[in-house]
């Protein structure tokens, strides 16, 4: 078997992975979910097992093992205990905290409005996503898969075959070739491929949207877009220190500790009406001033004499659906994958994800992790499968 990889951005500088807080935590609210996660941090866990390189330096992904820590407010207490039972079911180890226990042990929070709070104590912190990114370069092309600078901009189907000029679109096909457009050229190289993975993140939907395919088989579209997030680091010499995990205030805000030196990153998900521009990547600076800020010391009193730092923003493969990942095969094109529409959680379930691709390539059925549930099948029947732990 080849595999080629079709990378539009080979410096990643726009790559969603190293743009993101970096974050891995078992607190979700769907069973898939939680097994990605578990999943996933076993993979990291013992990662120079699986992306060691003979004669390369061993990885180290920097992991950061100070748990997530969920906030509640009154009216979200019941559903923050509901999933931490869900949580404790598949084995999470994650405790709840009234607030008396949270602020004896983390006395730099006000617990005001904090009815309770969800401690995860295993598997959950932070790592360095640019050094997850580059292991997994690396360990692929030392395997022999080949990669290529382009852009996918088209399909050509066995549809085209058969189907007349004039007449009703096919119901399903299999992908022949994909066209690959070189960078700064009008010319593309035709690819033929017997498996196609569509994992283009927040991209993924706007390619097969683009992609030249009849509309029979381009239903049910896949309901995913960019959505820029804005991530802000900031320097406080009183703030809550070493003991720090990756907190999850009532308002979306959140923050981590970023390193031993005093400095944090954190930011939020703006209001569905307010989202910004995904155009570019440019930084609303008012966001953090008006937004994150207030809520940041409001929670942390040591905060309000924050010395702002850096920014910058990146994408959420935004599933506008249910904001949960689609895994699996296209239900018309026989043989396109696609694992995109993860809604900010996509890096932490890439290892997890990845395999469970593998495992449908090379023996056509889920036996790691059954994602069937993540499939194209909810879009087809209109189901939603929500995630509540989207952050």
């Amino acid at each position: 078997m080849r595999v080629l990889v079709v990378e539009r951005d080979p410096t990643y500088s726009r790559a969603s992975t190293v743009l993101s807080a970096g974050g891995i935590r078992q607190q979700f609210s769907l069973p898939e979910n939680i097994r990605m996660s578990q999943f996933s941090a076993r993979f990291l866990r013992n990662i120079n097992e699986h992306l060691g390189v003979p004669n390369e330096p061993p990885v180290d992904i920097q992991f950061q093992p100070s748990g997530y820590l969920f906030l509640a407010s009154p009216q979200d207490a019941d559903g923050l205990e509901a999933t931490v039972k869900v949580q404790r079911e598949e084995g999470v180890q994650v405790t709840l905290l009234s607030p008396t226990q949270l602020k004896e042990k983390f006395p730099w929070i006000d617990t005001e409005d904090v009815a309770v709070a969800s401690y995860g104590l295993e598997d959950e912190g932070w790592f360095d996503p640019w050094t997850l990114l580059t292991a997994l370069r690396r360990k692929a092309m030392s395997l022999g898969v080949l990669s290529c600078t382009g852009d996918v901009r088209g399909f050509v189907t066995s549809a085209e075959d058969v189907m007349p000029l004039q007449g009703p679109d096919p119901l399903c096909a299999r992908i022949k070739h994909v066209r690959v457009y070189m960078k700064d050229s009008l010319e593309y190289q035709p690819v033929t491929c017997a498996i196609v993975v569509n994992a283009a993140g927040a991209w993924a939907g706007e390619l097969l949207e683009a992609a030249g395919l009849p509309e029979a088989l381009r239903q049910p579209p896949l309901p995913i877009q960019p959505r820029k997030r804005y991530i802000f680091s900031w320097h406080c010499h009183d703030g809550p220190g070493l003991s720090c995990p990756f907190v999850i205030d009532t308002t979306g805000a959140y923050f981590r500790r970023e390193g031993i030196a005093g400095n944090y990153l954190g930011g939020m998900s703006p209001p569905e009406e307010e989202e910004p521009d995904p155009s570019d990547l440019s930084v609303d600076h008012d966001f953090f001033q008006e937004q994150v800020w207030p809520r940041l010391a409001r929670r942390i009193p040591a905060f309000s004499s924050l010395r702002p730092g850096s920014s910058w923003a990146g994408y959420y493969d935004h599933n506008s659906f249910d904001r949960n990942g689609v895994v699996g095969p296209h239900p018309r094109l026989n043989n396109l994958l696609v694992a995109a529409g993860f809604s900010g959680h996509g890096l932490q379930h890439a290892p997890a994800a990845g395999r469970a691709l593998a495992e449908l390539v090379l023996k056509g059925q889920y036996e790691t992790l059954d994602l069937s549930r993540l499939g194209w099948g909810r879009l087809v029947r209109g189901e939603p499968l929500v995630e509540g732990g989207v952050v």
